[in-house]
């Protein structure tokens, strides 16, 4: 069926936000300026919200310092020593969360002039993009179930039984090297892929909403890891406190190089990842559909889709992605089942997926901001005595710029624009 719209009527479609349905469509030329307006307008808003949070904390900063916070009230008498200081706290803390994030430029200079190490001068980058892994792949997890309509708040659960999965492999089986990463892996997508699936089954059968029941298994799926790696052939015979085997060698994910540097294969599998799910979203039909339902489930199943159908793969898709996240954190790090090996990873999934705005490169760079954060917090907490949960109250304060761009915009007086992502969850809630 032609979707050409009829001679003298405009495809609705093809008109800018906010006119009139019978105004004239504007040429091919202007529609791609608009667009690309409208995307400029969306990654000003996420720059200009990460930019308002670090004020923010900056001011956190400076009022958990009771010295400092106490040279104010002779402001007027020395203004500028006060705001000199000020300056050297601030300056302090977020210079040490940048070393810890990126790189010290000491610790180069000396690797560089042979009194150093490279391990040293690349530890800072190695511990972000350790954190960034795992993110990356439950950010991607609940950016595609965004895109098909559904809010999966789930990836947490689904982490944790994906590495639970890999973990069985990786102790319980005895494989080659390669072929042992591979099936553990495997193995933590299905776990993961499994879980997610029965949320979409849920959802298409009986139509059962998807945040109420993936609330419900994230607590399931912590109950039966506390109580799996308690169990016989699962729990270290060697220990007393409650944690399982350790993984075999073989079933580690490589590492990328050097000694004392946790970063290994992970961030790369998580790049891979959303290269596919780009793929999958752009090129695909599976994709197609998906994209289709999420935008308009009615008007989908109008046209001949199954909508049920795509609620299941979405959610399996979506769920083995998180279990993969899971499996990336217990082959590449943890090594061990714990009841917090997984930590909060799909939690902080959701917060990845919605500063990256739904899309895979923007979870990518959503998740390397947020690996960086933590692995700068550390040495923040550690050189400049902030307490590391201030890293936790930046991140929340751009979930809430970013879930709130009008206000944002409103502050710096910026033309309107798409909402993104955050637009379309505020809808279906």
């Amino acid at each position: 069926m032609s979707t050409t719209a009829p001679t003298g009527q405009v495809d609705p479609g093809t008109r800018p936000a906010g006119e009139p349905p019978d105004a004239p469509a504007p040429p091919a030329a202007v529609r791609r300026l608009l667009d690309a307006a409208t995307r400029a307008n969306t990654v000003t808003v996420t720059v200009l919200a990460i930019v308002l949070a670090l004020v923010i904390g900056a001011i956190l900063i400076v009022v958990s310092k009771t010295g400092l916070l106490g040279e104010y009230g002779y402001f007027f008498a020395a203004p500028g020593q006060v705001l000199g200081d000020t300056w050297a706290v601030v300056a302090n803390a977020y210079g040490n969360l940048f070393k810890g994030a990126l790189f010290d430029p000491q610790a180069v200079s000396a690797a560089a002039g042979g009194t150093g190490t490279w391990s040293a001068a690349f530890y800072p980058l190695s511990e972000t993009l350790t954190y960034a892994a795992p993110l990356v792949f439950t950010g991607l997890a609940v950016a595609l179930a965004f895109r098909g309509g559904l809010f999966n708040i789930g990836a947490q659960g689904q982490a944790v039984v994906g590495g639970i999965a890999g973990g069985l492999v990786g102790f319980g089986l005895h494989l080659p090297p390669v072929l042992h990463v591979l099936v553990a892996l495997l193995g933590a997508a299905l776990g993961g892929g499994l879980l997610g699936g029965l949320v979409g089954a849920l959802k298409a059968r009986t139509g059962a909403h998807e945040v109420i029941v993936t609330i419900m298994l994230n607590y399931i799926a912590l109950s039966f890891l506390t109580w799996l790696i308690k169990q016989p052939g699962v729990h270290d015979p060697n220990r007393t406190d409650a944690i399982s085997k350790p993984v075999d060698a073989n079933a580690a994910l490589p590492s990328l190089g050097g000694a004392n540097l946790r970063w290994n294969l992970g961030i790369a599998l998580g790049v891979l990842a959303a290269i596919a799910v780009t793929w999958l979203l752009a090129r695909s039909t599976t994709g197609f559909e998906l994209r289709a339902v999420g935008a308009n489930p009615d008007a989908a199943r109008t046209a001949g889709m199954s909508v049920g159908r795509t609620y299941v793969v979405v959610m399996m898709l979506s769920g083995a992605l998180a279990g993969l996240g899971g499996g990336t954190v217990l082959l590449g790090t943890a090594h061990t089942l714990t009841s917090q090996y997984a930590g909060n990873i799909g939690f902080d999934g959701i917060t990845v997926a919605l500063l990256g705005r739904g899309r895979p490169v923007g979870v990518v760079v959503s998740a390397l901001l947020f690996g960086a954060l933590y692995a700068g917090g550390n040495q923040m907490q550690q050189a400049s005595g902030v307490a590391i949960d201030l890293v936790t109250v930046v991140q929340a304060i751009i979930v809430i710029f970013i879930a709130a761009p009008a206000l944002v915009k409103e502050i710096f007086r910026l033309r309107g624009g798409a909402s993104g992502v955050a637009g379309t969850l505020a809808k279906g809630w």
